[in-house]
């Protein structure tokens, strides 16, 4: 038989009457050998010559079912379904749906990306036309009147919508075609509108409402990856309560926007329900104000309680909730509702700061719209009454004690006042603004134009004194961030900031005795060492004091050095250290500072006479002084001293001085205990935290100490020990919350030490394997992927924070050289992938790999790889790719299957810029094997959909499951 073309062919058959066996036959005989029956457009052709007549034609049929059992592809016939548009032919219409139920049930397609594409977009034509189908019913009721043949095609059009609708795989690739073709959706929902407007015409109320069901479906397509999970079901989050506890404590005087988005990120990754998340922030408050240290402590978290709370508060309730649209307000309303009931915490603050915190706590947030004003008067009554009953300390004393929140609340406006004065008169002077920090610089000679007046040297001495001290403690008690300014245009920086960030000890930050700033002058050392050593007391007059302070450390190294050799006696010593904090208290805190420094350096054995210069430094002066404020000064700078010696005394169980009656201690300091080695100090805190369930602010100081001291790889490494010794379920959970609190001390560089060294090193070592295991195995995944989102959403959202900024950075040539730019070299990390042909695992460094299997979308959106972070995370998802893909199965394939499920628990969805852009293609593929991923959603979550590569992989994963 000699065919010219396929339409012959068909016409040739159906004149013969051939069956559809012979009909299959005859057409592979006569058409190319390796010819696909989709590659000749079969299914178009015989669909078209099928419903040429009023009725389909059955014979020609025949021949397209046979078609359909055997090999032609379910999206060819598809896309011609969505062709026939004249819905008047009710037989053609039954017939198309009849071979629709051949294969919607089983759609599939193991062929290309681009044929899978195709079939999403088929898939999407399908939709719009049964969409179109049940509106021209629904028209045709509405012309004509109830009739049982229409409502029987309506009923036909919508069970099959609704069935291919059902489908999470289907919606899934209609998802993918939406993506694809961005004008295509607008066919859809213009189809939704008729049917929508149609449904009034249906008279059968079943029919309605399965139309409604199916319509529903259609519209959730758009939602695919914003179904919200299930809440979680216990009511205390120590996540929460450890973060506000942090910033409380650590972090008062931090910009707001940063701890909104953190708070958020905790919300959506722990999926709380918005009022058990509002009641655990008010819980950390109330308890932070009831367990601070008198005093300051006590003033800055009565602050952050009733003023900082309540602004980050207004601004989550610009954030969107997924808690079926409930108003950001009744969830405020609901957690005070929850408040109320916790009487002992509400009674103990109250005590504690001697007036009603709930009620003022509630006018608060009523005065910010956070509550409205009957709820306002409803909660305020309710505690009102519980008040009657609350044990209260009715002593004279107690009554004269005015309230701080009080005190706070009134003098907030006045304090905005004031600095809106403040703020107009610089702008009025176009920026002619001085810093205060500039000052002692600026009165450092006789003579000098801001005290011309006075004339007199101990003026400026003590001028000079007291505005350094009190830099000092600002920068103690606020952090260093409120001090420093902006690089100014002529590139001079103010003295005390130079100062600051060169030669003030502060936690986590890291001092070179040897630095230049440690070495002025030689002529001016060699004067200062003179003058202390041989006057009884030093002459204030023509002192430059920015230079003498500059000048105090290296006359102090002289006067150790002359110590240590036998030149100086104890008693000489003793005199050169009065003389230096007899007069100017800034002087003695320059040398402390120096010794610092340089005990740090040392050995224990070392340690005895530079720690007794400090002693003897802190130790006040007593007796005639000349310089007005001598007691009031000292008192300042012991308490700064105090806090700049802590840590290297701690280290050595050394104390500064003894303890003096009526003095009260430093809070949070010596809280190390004195004979124990640090990692024993961290197993046992932990330990008490984790039977608590809750991490306090005593303890975040401690953690705080021993991550100073150990260093980040020392801290994340022992703590994660401690997580993978849990094996119990409930208790491995709670110990991922608190460590992730703990994580906040400084989240960026844990972080990179957790995914760029701990982790590797567990997944790359089959010794650890084991204890990767479930539970601690899937609680460490969790904990890495918590940390790797917070620590990515809040790196690029903005710069360190000020308690972050004074730990030591990693060297990024450290990050280099593990993880190379050049994706063709092998780095030091894979290098340790790669394993002898004798072990059981053999994992391919990049080198080995074509570029395609290594191809992410962080590549294609051109991140920037020279960031440690971005290194750290495309390089971990590397080293997962090798362990899907390879053929040694364990607890750590275990560890990466529940890595990858947390990711899409937790990631944000339609967001670009989320972890799993460093994720490379090729490994979609490979997780999809995974029967707990295995599923269109997952594949949705972990592809880029922006990208048509990622479309691509997404059709081609998705269709073959």
């Amino acid at each position: 038989m000699k065919v010219v073309n396929l339409k012959q062919a068909i016409l040739q058959a159906w004149k013969e009457r051939w069956s559809d066996y012979q009909w299959a036959i005859n057409i592979k005989k006569n058409f190319p050998k390796g010819a696909t029956w989709d590659y000749l457009n079969l299914a178009e052709a015989l669909m078209e010559q099928a419903m040429i007549g009023p009725s389909p034609n059955p014979l020609i049929l025949s021949y397209l079912k046979y078609a359909i059992s055997s090999q032609v592809r379910d999206k060819a016939v598809l896309s011609n379904n969505g062709v026939f548009d004249d819905f008047s032919r009710e037989l053609c219409v039954k017939s198309l749906l009849e071979i629709m139920d051949m294969f919607c049930h089983r759609l599939s397609c193991h062929g290309k990306a681009e044929e899978c594409i195709g079939l999403c977009r088929a898939l999407l034509g399908v939709v719009v036309w049964l969409l179109q189908g049940c509106a021209w019913y629904c028209e045709k009721l509405r012309e004509l009147g109830p009739s049982a043949s229409t409502e029987a095609s309506l009923r036909a059009c919508q069970e099959r919508l609704h069935t291919l609708m059902s489908s999470t795989k289907n919606r899934a690739l209609v998802h993918i075609a939406r993506l694809e073709e961005q004008g295509s959706w607008s066919n859809v929902e213009q189809s939704m509108v008729k049917v929508t407007e149609g449904l009034g015409n249906v008279p059968n109320q079943t029919m309605r409402t399965k139309l409604e069901e199916s319509l529903s479906l259609v519209k959730g397509i758009t939602q695919m990856l914003s179904v919200p999970c299930d809440p979680q079901s216990h009511a205390s989050f120590p996540s929460v309560h450890a973060f506000i506890m942090l910033e409380g404590t650590m972090n008062l005087t931090g910009e707001t926007q940063p701890l909104v988005e953190q708070l958020m990120m905790i919300k959506r990754m722990q999926r709380i329900p918005a009022p058990l998340f509002v009641l655990e922030i008010w819980k950390a408050c109330f308890t932070g104000l009831i367990e601070s240290p008198e005093g300051t402590e006590e003033l800055k978290w009565t602050a952050f309680t009733f003023l900082k709370i309540p602004q980050v508060l207004l601004r989550l309730k610009k954030y969107p909730y997924g808690d079926k649209g409930q108003d950001f307000m009744e969830d405020v309303n609901i957690a005070f509702q929850y408040l109320l009931k916790l009487t002992p915490l509400l009674d103990k603050a109250d005590q504690r700061c001697n007036c009603d915190c709930l009620g003022m706590l509630l006018q608060e947030c009523n005065k910010l719209g956070l509550l409205s004003d009957s709820n306002t008067t409803c909660l305020t009554s309710k505690r009102t009454e519980d008040r009657e009953f609350a044990p209260r300390l009715k002593t004279a004393e107690n009554a004269n004690i005015q309230p701080n929140p009080g005190l706070i609340l009134r003098a907030e406006p006045t304090t905005v006042r004031c600095i809106l004065g403040v703020l107009q008169f610089l702008v009025s002077k176009k920026g002619k603004s001085c810093h205060i920090t500039e000052f002692p610089k600026h009165i450092s000679g006789e003579g000098c134009e801001l005290i011309q007046e006075w004339h007199s040297a101990s003026v400026r001495a003590l001028l000079f004194d007291i505005s350094f001290l009190m830099l000092c403690h600002v920068v103690q008690t606020y952090g260093s961030e409120v001090i420093l300014s902006d690089p100014s245009p002529s590139g001079e920086t103010p003295f005390f900031e130079t100062w600051l960030q060169t030669c003030m000890p502060e936690e986590g930050k890291t001092l070179n005795p040897d630095h230049p700033c440690f070495r002025p002058e030689p002529g001016k050392v060699e004067s200062l060492v003179t003058l202390l050593n041989n006057s009884s007391e030093m002459k204030l007059v023509q002192v430059k004091w920015h230079e003498i302070c500059l000048s105090t450390p290296a006359a102090i190294l002289e006067v150790l050095n002359a110590w240590e050799n036998g030149v100086l006696s104890v008693e000489a010593v003793q005199k050169i250290t009065d003389n230096i904090k007899g007069k100017v208290c800034s002087m003695a805190i320059c040398a402390v500072a120096w010794l610092v420094a340089h005990v740090r350096m040392l050995g224990r054995d070392e340690r005895e006479k530079p720690q007794t210069m400090i002693r003897q430094l802190v130790t006040p002066l007593y007796g005639e002084n000349t310089l007005q404020f001598y007691n009031e000064r000292v008192i300042i700078m012991s308490s700064i001293m105090e806090h700049m010696c802590a840590d290297v005394f701690q280290q050595t169980a050394a104390t500064l001085r003894p303890p003096v009656e009526g003095q009260e201690p430093i809070p949070y300091r010596n809280l190390l205990p004195a004979k124990d080695p640090i990692h024993v100090a961290l197993s046992k805190q932990f330990q008490t935290v984790l039977r608590k369930g809750w991490v306090d602010s005593r303890a975040l100081h401690l953690f705080e100490s021993l991550l100073n001291m150990g260093g980040v790889f020392w801290f994340t490494n022992n703590l994660v020990k401690e997580l993978l010794k849990e094996t119990r379920q409930e208790w491995a959970n709670r110990v991922v919350e608190l460590l992730y609190s703990i994580f906040c001390l400084d989240t960026q560089q844990i972080t990179l030490t957790l995914l760029g060294t701990i982790l590797p090193d567990l997944l790359t070592d089959s010794a650890h394997w084991h204890s990767l295991a479930d539970p601690p195995g899937k609680a460490l995944a969790k904990l890495c992927v918590w940390c790797a989102l917070s620590s990515y959403s809040s790196h690029h959202k903005g710069p360190f924070s000020a308690r972050q900024r004074k730990r030591q950075r990693e060297d990024i040539e450290d990050y280099n050289s593990l993880f190379p730019l050049d994706d063709t070299q092998p780095s030091k990390l894979m290098r340790l992938l790669s394993s002898n042909e004798d072990e059981p695992v053999a994992l391919s460094s990049p080198g080995d790999r074509s570029m395609s299997s290594s191809l992410s979308a962080s590549q294609l959106h051109t991140v920037n790889m020279r960031d440690p972070l971005n290194r750290v995370l495309a390089n971990l998802f590397l080293l997962i790719s090798s362990i899907v893909g390879s053929k040694m199965a364990g607890p750590h394939t275990q560890f990466v299957q529940s890595f990858m499920e947390e990711c899409v628990e937790c990631l944000e969805q339609g967001s670009r810029g989320n972890i799993l852009q460093f994720m490379p293609f090729t490994m979609v593929s490979e997780l999809v094997k995974l029967p707990a991923l295995a599923k269109p959603r997952v594949v949705l979550a972990i592809t880029d959909l922006t990208l048509p590569l990622g479309r691509r992989v997404a059709a081609k994963a998705i269709s073959a499951l």
